[in-house]
Parts: structure tokens; C-alpha cells; sequence
């Protein structure tokens, strides 16, 4: 699909993971790495638990279909050397902190002057400029002034981030969004453009309606351990089971009356709640709800509820919510989610040999099935400096002695 197009990913891990979706819908990809390889390489976990750059499993899983050299950009030589691939390249991502690339003389209107079709992605926190623009950040920082962090947690303790990063993952998928965009622009007027790229504005749309609620003087949701709350109401959304947790959507009204009426015919046969209970007005007690009456009915119907996972294996619960039409789905592990039997008849996992390893490992799919021009994997994460040979001397014309010069002088 985008076969034609040449990338330069000078990305850090904040950006590793557009490139790789350039990649994988079909761009030629150069991840440039500072000689001796990038930061990322060096995270953890690894295979076999042993520390190695070419073996961290987080440079596997955003660099794939890729080829790798390693450039010194600090360097005169090294940023000569560049200036040489933006002639003949599309796009150009970064992730560096703001004005560090114009500092190397390396900006977007530098680069422009060369190419002037140049699409340039920059990656960053909070953006290029505002009061925030060169503060430092993590994960966490980004999330809590995104606003999810607010979200997450139990009530009764300070919010907490999600286990896995996840701020720069948004930022990079904005940062495709954006490039492609002005890829289909530039096919009408010629020119490239700047694409500046926040990750506390990427994030901020992870709030859902909830970013509007306080500007419009709406009720705001608050965090609640497996729920959420809304003023005094608790909404429970996660419910115990034999083998772990299930989602439940336990609500009342127009929209939910009918799935509760059916739980609770469920639970009544299993004999955990009364007739009285089973026969209540659905429909009409989420209004009940929401003018601030029935609270106290509603906590003894949760623990009702719950008293009826707690009896079934997440197995058994998924099967009931299929034969009766129920909201519930089973909350699956990671390693419930490699075996899945849905993912399984969709060929999701794909196998990509590592011929320096000698054996191939599966990795996680496309991120969307075309039908035409099929995601595809073609190459597996490169090792530091796979690809220097091919790209120095076969595509920019270096003789091998200038090759072996430049590694002397540690530009490459």
C-alpha cells in the first residue's frame, strides 16, 4: 500500500511504533539507531532472560518490518550522511525533546530546504511549544495530565497508571494519522508538511465524553475499582467468577432493562434472589436511580449479583450470556488471549524468522485485515547496523574503504 514510500525513523522508544505501522502497510522503513544502538534495546524483557540489544523483546514488538542502520547525527559526517537520505525520502520521524533536532540543524525547515515534499513527525510530550513544552515526562507524567490517570484506581486510594505504557502508543497513531494526511494532501499541491504531534492531546481523547463533561458542568465520573462513579452512584462493571473476573453490564432503562430482566431470570432459577426481586421494574429503575433515589436497593442487588458469579466459572458465564442474550464477557488473561480460539481462526498470529536465532517466534497480527493489499510481514526486528552495507554502499554509492572509515571514526 505504501510500497513507493521511503521513512526515516529517528525515533526513540516514544516513537518506535510509527515507523512500524508505516511499515506495515508496506513503506521501506530505515530505523536510524546511534552507533552501539538505540535506548530501546536495552528494556526489558529479553529472550531467554538474557540481556542482549538484539535480543529485548520491546525492540521486537515495535520494530518489525524494518531495516536498520546505525548514523551518528551529532557528527558533521553523520549529519552530512542524513541530509543525503531526506533527499530521497517522504517521511522523517522523530521523538527527540523539543529544539533538540534544530540544535543539529536538523529541523523540519532544514530538512525542507533539501526535500522540499518532506512530511516531518515530531513526537514529544506536550507538543513543540506551550509552558509544558520542555518539561520531563514518563508514562505516568503523560497520563496524569492527559486526564486518564484520574479515571483509574480504587476510589479509596490515589488513582493508578495502567501496568503497561501506554501515552506514547496513542501519540504514535496520531503521528500515522497525521503523516498520512498530509501524504494525501502533498499528492495534490507537491509540498510535504510539519506534523507536530502531542501526547498529552492523543491521550486526553482516552477520557472518552468524560473531557467534556466539566466544561459543560455535567456529572464528572470518578475512578471506582471495577466501575466507575457518578456522584454517589457506583456503577460495578467487573464481577467475581470461580476462575477470575467477568465483565457485566448491570444497568436499567430503555437501553438495559432487557438484558438485567434476563440476568435476573438466570440468577432467580439458580435460586439467589426472590420473585419480588426478579419482577422489578427495569425500565423504570434507572430513572428511580438518577433522581438520587434507590441507591440503597441498588448495593443489595450488586451483591446479589455477585453472589451469583461467584458460583460459575468464567466458562459457564460466557455460554449463559450466549444462550440468553446476556451483556457479559469473560475477562481474559494474557496467556488467554494467546490461545484464543477467535484469534486463532483469524490467522492473527504471524511467525517471523529470526535467522540469527535460527527459529521463528510468533508475533501479534495486522492491526487491520485489507482485502486488496493485505498487511504483510517482511522483515523481523534488524540487529544494530544490519543494514548499514545496504544502504551506505549500495544505495547512497560509499566505497567499502569509506564504509570502514566512517565506522573508525564512530559516525556510523
Amino acid at each position: 500500500m505504501l510500497s513507493p514510500y521511503r521513512v526515516l525513523d529517528l525515533t526513540t522508544e516514544r516513537g518506535l511504533l510509527c515507523g512500524q505501522i508505516l511499515g506495515d502497510l508496506g513503506a521501506d522503513v530505515i530505523k536510524i539507531e546511534p552507533p552501539g544502538g538505540s535506548s530501546a534495546r536495552r528494556l526489558p524483557p529479553f529472550y531467554q532472560d538474557t540481556p542482549d540489544p538484539n535480543g529485548s523483546l520491546y525492540w521486537w514488538a515495535y520494530n518489525r518490518n524494518k531495516r536498520g542502520i546505525t548514523l551518528d547525527v551529532t557528527k558533521s559526517e553523520g549529519k552530512a550522511l542524513l541530509q543525503r537520505l531526506v533527499a530521497k525520502t517522504d517521511f522523517f520521524i522523530e521523538s527527540d525533546n523539543p529544539g533538540a533536532m534544530a540544535k543539529l540543524g536538523l529541523s523540519y525547515q532544514n530538512l525542507a530546504a533539501i526535500n522540499p515534499g518532506l512530511i516531518y513527525v515530531s513526537i514529544s510530550a506536550f507538543g513543540q511549544d506551550g509552558p509544558k513544552a520542555s518539561y520531563e515526562d514518563s508514562d505516568l507524567v503523560i497520563l496524569a495530565a492527559g486526564g486518564p490517570l484520574i479515571l483509574t484506581g480504587d476510589d479509596d486510594r490515589p488513582p493508578v497508571r495502567i501496568s503497561v505504557p501506554q501515552a506514547y502508543l496513542h501519540a504514535c497513531v496520531e503521528g500515522v494519522i497525521g503523516a498520512l494526511l498530509a501524504n494525501h494532501e502533498r499528492q495534490r499541491s507537491g509540498h510535504g508538511q510539519y506534523i507536530d504531534v502531542s501526547a498529552q492531546q492523543a491521550v486526553a481523547q482516552a477520557t472518552q465524553a468524560m473531557i467534556l463533561a466539566a466544561p459543560l458542568g455535567e456529572a464528572e465520573i470518578q475512578r471506582m475499582g471495577g466501575g466507575v462513579k457518578i456522584g454517589p452512584m457506583k456503577i460495578r462493571l467487573v464481577w467475581p467468577a470461580i476462575d477470575g473476573h467477568v465483565a457485566i453490564t448491570f444497568l436499567f432503562g430503555t437501553a438495559f432493562a432487557h438484558f438485567t430482566k434476563r440476568l435476573m431470570d438466570w440468577i432467580y432459577e439458580e435460586g439467589l434472589c426472590d420473585e419480588a426481586t426478579r419482577n422489578t421494574d427495569w425500565v423504570g429503575f434507572g430513572g428511580v436511580l438518577f433522581s438520587g433515589r434507590g441507591f440503597e436497593e441498588y448495593e443489595r442487588l450488586k451483591l446479589i449479583v455477585e453472589s451469583f458469579t461467584k458460583t460459575k466459572t468464567k466458562a459457564e458465564l460466557l455460554q449463559g450470556a450466549l444462550d440468553r442474550g446476556l451483556v457479559m464477557a469473560p475477562i481474559t488473561r494474557i496467556d488467554e488471549v494467546a490461545d484464543s480460539p477467535q484469534l486463532a481462526a483469524r490467522r492473527y498470529w504471524q511467525e517471523l524468522h529470526h535467522p540469527e536465532l535460527g527459529k521463528s517466534f510468533r508475533y501479534p497480527g495486522p492491526f487491520v485485515k485489507f482485502s486488496e493489499t493485505p498487511i504483510t510481514y517482511r522483515r523481523r526486528p534488524p540487529l544494530i547496523g544490519e543494514h548499514n552495507r545496504e544502504v551506505y554502499v549500495d544505495e547512497l554509492g560509499a566505497s567499502e574503504k569509506e564504509l570502514m572509515e566512517l565506522q573508525g571514526k564512530g559516525v556510523i
